[in-house]
């Protein structure tokens, strides 16, 4: 059950990149979708949090602190990162690229926290590099230098969310954390995005679906809902599930199947197709994840306790 949750999550999680893409397209800015996204999630949180467990509002005023730290730096610009690198690189290639957050908290792990780590992690990062340079390829710099940039912003964003996001679910419950970052998240984009400059026409406008379902027209409102709801609450909840029945390694390496099902669904989709030396590399890549998913040795979360905090 808990294989089948936290790989439901990750589909969900990798086709809402086409939505995405789909959504930007049709003329709503990167920061205003993603007003969107985390208000919906915020909005959701705290209906979940309503009905199973009020008391997990209560935080202190330093724990808020962090809390508002992590939803403009671990939400807010992880979100908004990620929407313009999609807008300017294929799906795939911006979801490996954000993946190397996976490297980058092993090695914080290391080095500032004095946490042990296994020697595959150095082995790990050899392949994420060697990788990502066949992928990109670099020796022939293919693609857009400011697409990639972002794609590194998300996954430094990202990190932040994992270090952080994980001594804060220990700290409290995990769905209070999600409902306090998305809120912060929310209020960050209400000041900054733009919101008010969005015509309220655009959201009956009829849409195409691009790439291979481009005859397919569809009001804005309903790629836009799909963003929200089965693009970011629901596929975040379902990881939770998953926690029930997984450890929180094993449920980070099948979310790594993220990647692998947003390279088919915006190839089945959208007609985004890799190179063979391309693919090579991303075979590459995804092992090299998964080495450093294993490689910390003392974890600071217990991920059963996280989720249980949920409970009534």
């Amino acid at each position: 059950m808990g294989y089948i949750l936290a790989l439901c999550a990750a589909l969900l999680f990798g086709t809402n990149g086409s939505v995405t893409k789909v959504v930007i397209g049709a003329g709503l800015e990167p920061a205003q979708l993603t007003l969107f996204r985390v208000g919906g999630t915020a909005l959701f949180a705290a209906l979940f949090l309503i009905f199973r467990n009020r008391a997990a509002f209560k935080v202190s005023r330093r724990q808020l602190l962090r809390l508002i730290i992590l939803g403009i730096f671990g939400v807010a610009l992880l979100q908004y990162s990620y929407a313009v690198a999609i807008g300017l690189l294929p799906i795939g290639i911006t979801l490996l690229i954000e993946y190397t957050a996976v490297l980058m908290v092993a090695i914080v792990a290391f080095f500032f926290f004095k946490e042990k780590v296994r020697p595959r992690l150095w082995i790990a990062i050899g392949l994420v590099l060697v990788g990502l340079a066949v992928v990109a390829q670099i020796w022939a710099s293919e693609l857009l230098p400011f697409g990639v940039l972002m794609a590194f912003g998300a996954a430094v964003c990202l990190a932040i969310y994992f270090l952080l996001g994980e001594r804060e679910v220990g700290k409290s419950s995990a769905m209070s954390v999600a409902f306090w970052t998305m809120s912060t998240s929310t209020v960050f984009w209400l000041i900054f995005s733009g919101w008010w400059r969005i015509n309220p026409a655009l959201f009956v406008t009829p849409v195409s679906l691009n790439g291979n379902l481009d005859a397919i027209h569809l009001p804005l409102w309903v790629p836009l809902a799909w963003n929200v709801v089965l693009g970011s609450f629901v596929p975040f909840y379902l990881s939770l599930l998953a926690l029930k029945y997984l450890t929180a390694t094993a449920a980070g390496i099948v979310a790594s199947a993220e990647v692998i099902f947003a390279f088919l669904v915006a190839w089945i989709w959208l007609g985004e197709t890799l190179n063979p030396v391309q693919i090579a590399g991303a075979a590459v890549v995804l092992p090299g994840i998964v080495l450093a998913q294993t490689a910390r040795i003392d974890k600071v979360v217990d991920a059963d306790l996280a989720i249980k905090l949920d409970e009534p």
